[in-house]
């Protein structure tokens, strides 16, 4: 047997697992990560936590492999979009991670926008300007912090996301290089040339940072023992964004074919072909994946809050004390007017609005918890529609297969309420950990393990197909409503 090593490195946590060449599971290894909240609107994470994270559930994925090490032959990696890192030439860091949910930069934005910048950055980067990219993040550091200031201007700060920090500290800082896809959510990247926009590198006062060599997603970009863990080196021969990979790993190979990841926020990908998309709606336009062959581009809409509401619900306001509880409010109650507004960290696409915070709206005397626990569960919907409505006008394409993935899918009752209010059927696959699978594909194909990644689409198990049901005029009704409380924002 042969087997890849995928490392996803997420937002709540890093997971490893072993793949054989028909993308079946042997071994899993789990270890969290923490974000830390210094003050409002700050969301940072520790990137030598991150980095032990890696080497952690690796240990633990290997405990668990009942075949040799020897036999892995590559490693993929996926990783969480947008946070920044910056190290220094000896891979020390020099300011703690910046969260893609991190907001600090929300003052930068708006004094772009007034510059004119909007247009020039979509056109180049195929992004809006908003906190959610990393580009912003970077300005505000080396605007106002004196380490990533004085790091930068002495050409000796590496900017990253989280995949070539990690490639970076694997490799003994041997290799630093990145992949289209993290690259194209960074603001700083040109959609049509596939290289960094120095220009626009200028007009952000960012000339002195040092910036990963560019690569497709399956490529060579080096090679680690995981500081000892394995008996020998292994090439490391995919990185990818977790949404990309986790559109690889649904099988959105070809245009119309769209994904939906659920986690604490939510990526809604479509797959638009071999020609990129201008942005437009509050859409992004950003590579699919890229392989030496072929590169796909796609239309994605970005939801910052989905899986976060509820558990904001349950750990902050403490309305009810577990998921379970959470479930049987949503199946026995509608939302009784009731409509919560997930703007924790402003509302994504298509609106792009920052209230000033979330808003639970429709409140009378006699609405209940369970009511505010339905309409959480409701704004997670009501979101995925938006985004998907304007994606089909967007791209001119109508949605042929949504495919759902992250931990969200595993309630039932949300799936269907999905299925009725898009008025069309959704999948979820049996494998869960699509994102690390998206990156196994990829390795595979590097390694000459398999010879498309059609290939694997084509071993897929579909492990539920959920038909619109009766529900349909409803949730059509609340759809409009929530459409008009958005509005008022």
């Amino acid at each position: 047997m042969q087997y890849v090593l995928a490392i996803d490195q997420g937002t709540s946590g890093t997971k490893a697992l072993v793949f054989d060449r028909e993308g079946q599971v042997h071994a899993r290894g789990f270890v969290a990560v923490p974000c830390s909240h210094s003050r409002p609107g700050f969301v940072e994470q520790d990137p030598e936590l991150i980095y032990q994270s890696v080497l952690q559930a690796l240990a633990r994925c290997l405990d668990e492999f009942k075949g040799e090490p020897s036999e892995i032959t590559g490693v993929g990696i996926s990783n969480q979009r947008e946070t920044v890192v910056l190290w220094d030439q000896q891979g020390r860091p020099i300011v703690p991670a910046v969260s893609w949910q991190c907001q600090r930069s929300l003052g930068i934005c708006e004094r772009l926008r007034q510059q004119g910048m909007a247009q020039k950055i979509a056109d180049r980067t195929g992004l809006l300007i908003d906190p959610y990219f990393s580009g912003t993040k970077l300005i505000w550091l080396n605007e106002n912090d004196e380490r990533a200031r004085l790091h930068i201007a002495a050409r000796t700060a590496c900017f990253g996301t989280v995949d070539s920090w990690l490639l970076y500290r694997l490799t003994g800082g041997a290799s630093y290089r990145t992949d289209y896809t993290n690259a194209s959510r960074t603001m700083l990247f040109n959609l049509a040339t596939l290289e960094w926009d120095r220009e626009l590198l200028e007009d952000f006062g960012l000339r002195g940072l040092r910036l990963p060599e560019l690569c497709p997603s399956a490529a060579q970009f080096g090679a680690t023992d995981f500081d000892g863990i394995l008996p020998r080196a292994l090439p490391i021969v995919s990185m990818i964004g977790d949404s990309h990979a986790a559109a690889v790993g649904e099988g959105c190979l070809s245009p119309g074919i769209a994904k939906a990841t659920m986690g604490t926020g939510s990526s809604i990908m479509m797959n638009v072909g071999h020609t990129r998309q201008p942005a437009a709606h509050g859409l992004v336009s950003t590579l699919c994946f890229a392989t030496p062959d072929r590169t796909d581009y796609a239309l994605e809409g970005i939801v910052i809050s989905a899986g976060s509401t509820p558990s904001f619900l349950k750990e902050k306001l403490r309305l009810v004390n577990d998921f379970a509880e959470a479930e049987q409010a949503f199946t026995d109650y509608d939302n009784g007017g009731v409509f919560l507004i997930p703007a924790f960290s402003g509302i994504g696409c298509p609106h792009w609005k920052y209230p000033g915070g979330a808003q639970i709206v429709g409140l009378n005397f006699s609405s209940s918890w369970q009511n505010v626990v339905r309409a959480a569960y409701e704004s997670i919907v009501y979101q995925i529609k938006d985004v998907i409505t304007v994606m089909e006008q967007a791209a001119g394409v109508p949605l042929r297969e949504l495919f759902l993935d992250g931990g969200l899918v595993q309630r039932p009752f949300l799936l269907q309420y999905l299925a009725d209010t898009l008025n069309r059927p959704v999948s979820t696959l049996a494998l869960s950990e699509i994102s690390a699978a998206g990156a196994a594909a990829l390795a595979a194909l590097t390694l000459g393990s398999i010879g498309s990644l059609d290939a694997r689409r084509e071993t897929r198990v579909v492990a539920r197909r959920v038909e619109p049901g009766n529900g349909v005029e409803a949730a059509a009704r609340n759809h409009a409503q929530w459409l008009q409380w958005i509005g008022r924002l």
